[in-house]
């Protein structure tokens, strides 16, 4: 067991010098923490962030250092040895916390633990506020003040701020595709844009740039449904009769909603049971269905597309249904 601990002490040390040498590449200089105010510790840890998101491949290496660091440093307890790397590990999880805060749905409670090691508690609370909406809410982008968005990039850490805006919009995309599969197109578009970025093709200014243009083009889509005075699930049906191939007129076009609106409204009168997914006598009754009520589309629906189109509507309805109120789109209690 004591042979054990020395050697766990040896490879928590080389962890740290590893860690502490990454964060030195990156003109991350621990040393400069030492007799710091408590705001200038702020300031100092804030810069640090920035510093080490130069993009995903650094965030990840980071996050791996710290994370090995801690994990060394948690198996060499109790030894006292252990305690002579205690403030670096400290240090090295309050960044990798800052770092996960910028994801919307980020529980801040424990950065404020590890900070509280590190800074006065009223100064901790004042530097790691989390922006209103980011807390796993449901985000409305036509709220969004984009005006505002670019000033505090112009005026604060750019890298910060691309990264936050990054991690609201992957949030953001991965909800309406959950409930709305043909919105692929923005997941993909999305990730293009952090696969240049990360690949250097884009500086951060660009990068942020373009992530503004797409928050404005999600907020178009989020509202879509309103505009064509669709549900969310009658939308996403809708989408499905009618992307990527179908040319439809106005009067058309109003003819598949009424075929999408007829369609949820006559699966959840009861074709929908619970575990109906199970039984083959039930999934044949909402295949049925989904037949019956698509002889009701236009006659721009030949036999091929339509059949296309039952087959994808089954399959969409099997994915987010699942009997009994429960599914996809149910409204948590």
């Amino acid at each position: 067991p004591v042979l054990r601990k020395a050697e766990l002490i040896s490879r928590l040390r080389k962890a740290v010098e590893e860690a502490t040498a990454f964060c030195d590449s990156l003109r991350v200089d621990f040393s400069k923490m030492v007799g710091l105010e408590a705001l200038e510790r702020v300031k100092f840890l804030d810069d640090a962030v920035e510093a080490i998101l130069v993009n995903d491949e650094t965030k990840s290496r980071y996050m791996a250092l710290a994370r090995q660091v801690d994990e060394l440093f948690r198996a060499a307890l109790p030894d006292r040895a252990a305690n002579d790397f205690h403030q670096t590990r400290t240090l090295l999880l309050v960044l990798a916390d800052k770092i996960r805060t910028l994801e919307p749905a980020t529980d801040v409670s424990a950065v404020m633990e590890r900070v509280g090691h590190l800074l006065d508690e009223s100064v901790a609370a004042e530097g790691y506020v989390i922006p209103a909406g980011a807390e796993g809410r449901y985000v409305d982008l036509s709220q969004f003040d984009f005006d505002a968005l670019k000033a505090k990039f112009e005026k604060g850490r750019r890298r910060v701020e691309a990264e936050r805006l990054r991690r609201l919009l992957e949030g953001k995309v991965s909800e309406m595709v959950r409930l709305n599969k043909s919105r692929v197109n923005y997941h993909e578009k999305l990730q293009r844009m952090i696969d240049e970025y990360n690949s250097g093709s884009l500086n951060v200014e660009t990068f942020f740039r373009n992530l503004v243009a797409f928050s404005r083009e999600l907020a178009e889509e989020d509202q879509r449904a309103i505009k064509a005075q669709l549900t969310e699930e009658e939308l996403a049906l809708f989408d499905l009769l009618t992307k990527p191939d179908m040319k439809l007129n106005k009067s058309e076009e109003q003819a598949v909603k009424k075929v999408a609106k007829e369609l949820l409204a006559a699966l959840k009168r009861g074709t929908l049971a619970l575990d109906w997914r199970k039984r083959q006598q039930s999934r044949a009754a909402v295949r049925l269905c989904i037949e019956e009520t698509l002889e009701r589309l236009p006659a721009i629906y030949v036999r091929d597309a339509y059949q296309r189109k039952c087959d994808a509507l089954f399959q969409h309805i099997y994915d987010c249904y699942y009997g009994e109120g429960r599914g996809v789109y149910a409204v948590p209690a």
